[in-house]
């Protein structure tokens, strides 16, 4: 069992389902609603938490009745928090969610009325207790500093960073990363058609050699090593049902087949699965099942 430390949001999403995205100026009946937590970070640790990794979760909390769920899914998974500053006077983030049944798509509005982590709140952390430290590429200023203290006293840990979105400044996170996790739409806003082109002109770029991966929805995921080596790894086909966090589980399976000792090709390969399965079913509950599918 790993040590395993997540920096970043958590959220509460509401979930409507529909049959189908209504028109505009239209009213429709939702078939089914769910109130979750959400947020990259807490996703990827209650996938790493099924998975057996001893999990820490280091945010903001506000100080309202949704932060109490938060915080009581938190527990469910055996999840860390107890370091995470409580900001008064604040209200937790949601995610208003629109799950189309037709497609399996959905959008998004979020709403965000919390301070992120700021430098002073890690000041009586002791970094050293964990084996891997992930990132949301989110709040880039302070993910600077972090970063950037980390490798330079706590040189021993791995740390990696999610790119989900384009930020102002992000490309100043990558040195001190040690995995890169694109995603899809992050590679397409930077003008690129394909992960390949992408992965091999940043790997040149990099004053440092890091694991570069990038998760491609549908189409799989691609992944080039520190010694340059690419490849790509095809998705399973499955009838998907919910693409919610998809993303956040591909990055849980990467991180722990890579802290289980596989190899960058195979991690992704685990990673790739694990996600597509996640596709058929709705949330993130039973992933050890899932796993056992994965690894049986």
């Amino acid at each position: 069992m790993a040590k395993v430390l997540c920096i970043g949001i958590a959220t509460l999403d509401w979930v409507q389902v529909v049959a189908q995205y209504p028109a505009v100026d239209s009213e429709v009946r939702a078939e089914q609603q769910y109130l979750w937590r959400g947020g990259n970070a807490t996703n990827t640790l209650v996938v790493l938490s099924q998975l057996g990794e001893q999990c820490s979760w280091f945010g903001t909390l506000a100080d309202d009745a949704f932060a109490d769920l938060i915080c009581a899914d938190l527990d469910l998974y055996n999840i860390n928090y107890s370091f995470c500053p409580r900001i008064s006077n604040s209200a937790s983030p949601t995610s208003h969610i629109l799950l189309s049944g037709e497609s399996a798509s959905r959008n998004i509005v979020h709403y965000r009325d919390l301070r992120e982590l700021n430098e002073h709140d890690s000041d009586a952390l002791d970094f050293s207790q964990w084996d891997w430290i992930h990132f949301e590429g989110r709040n880039i200023k302070t993910t600077l500093s972090l970063m950037q203290h980390i490798k330079q006293q706590y040189p021993q840990l791995t740390v990696s960073l999610e790119i989900e979105k384009t930020r102002d400044d992000i490309e100043q996170l990558y040195e001190y990363a040690d995995c890169l996790l694109f995603g899809r739409g992050f590679v397409e806003s930077q003008g690129y058609e394909t992960a390949e082109i992408f992965l091999k002109r940043l790997q040149k770029n990099l004053s440092q050699s890091c694991e570069l991966i990038c998760a491609w929805g549908s189409q799989g995921a691609m992944a080039l090593s520190k010694e340059g080596v690419y490849s790509e790894t095809p998705a399973i086909d499955i009838e998907v049902v919910d693409t919610r966090a998809a993303g956040d589980v591909f990055n849980a399976g990467y991180i722990h087949t890579r802290l289980q000792g596989s190899n960058v090709v195979s991690s992704v390969e685990q990673a790739c699965r694990l996600a597509s399965l996640k596709c058929g079913q709705l949330g993130l509950a039973n992933i050890v099942e899932l796993w056992k599918k994965i690894v049986s």
